[in-house]
């Protein structure tokens, strides 16, 4: 049974008189850069699970890739901050930028639940980083401090039966939504700028202007 069906069951039998917290939506991630895809999942998500707000967290440096080349985080913040301007719901976080690292997601998520006490977390991620969970440092440690709020994938099989005898605890802390499949990424927008291509409306016209005018992806 999953996260929303225990919450529908709890209501139902009316267990509680407790008022349902406010949600908060966690969106971490590169961001590098950020594309309408983020967008369009992070609205979907904030629609179906009735966020109150999502906070775009970009990481300093993930671990995973530490042999990458990363635009500097200041790049990324000020791309993701124009790139959500005039959304409401949507605000960026500097907090994994302003510690330091190493920067892993389950310390992120103390750090954001101790900021926004007397709200629910909800952890974007998509399917294929699911089935990544356990490669991640202190998997138990993410789901006790939120909710995992996963988007669908066509081609990637969701078993949370195998997680669950990994990672007890985990089927009943995971929601998932349905969002369409958007083909794009953000490793595809940095080669089509380094051909010369242009990446036009696949990310918001203030961050491709902000891309051209910094010279990213050169």
């Amino acid at each position: 049974m999953s996260y929303l069906d225990n919450q529908a069951s709890a209501q139902d039998d009316a267990i509680s008189s407790e008022p349902e917290l406010p949600r908060l939506g966690v969106f971490g991630g590169t961001f590098d850069p950020p594309h309408i895809g983020h967008l369009i999942l992070a609205q979907i998500a904030c629609d179906t699970l009735n966020l109150e707000r999502v906070l775009f967290v970009p990481a300093a440096q993930p671990p995973h890739k530490q042999d990458q080349g990363v635009t500097p985080p200041l790049h990324r913040f000020a791309m993701l901050q124009r790139a959500i301007q005039g959304n409401p719901y949507f605000e960026v976080s500097r907090i994994d930028m302003d510690r330091q690292g190493p920067h892993y997601t389950s310390d992120m998520l103390s750090l954001v639940r101790a900021q926004n006490r007397g709200y629910e977390l909800f952890f974007l991620l998509g399917a294929d980083s699911l089935s990544e969970l356990m490669t991640w440092r202190a998997p138990e440690w993410i789901i006790a401090q939120a909710i995992l709020a996963v988007w669908r994938r066509p081609n990637v099989p969701i078993n949370l039966e195998a997680l669950e005898a990994r990672l007890p605890g985990v089927r009943e802390r995971v929601v998932l939504i349905d969002a369409p499949l958007i083909e794009i990424s953000a490793t595809s927008l940095r080669e089509s700028l380094r051909r010369g291509h242009s990446i036009r409306y696949q990310v918001p016209d203030a961050v491709l202007e902000y891309i051209q005018r910094q010279r990213l992806y050169r």
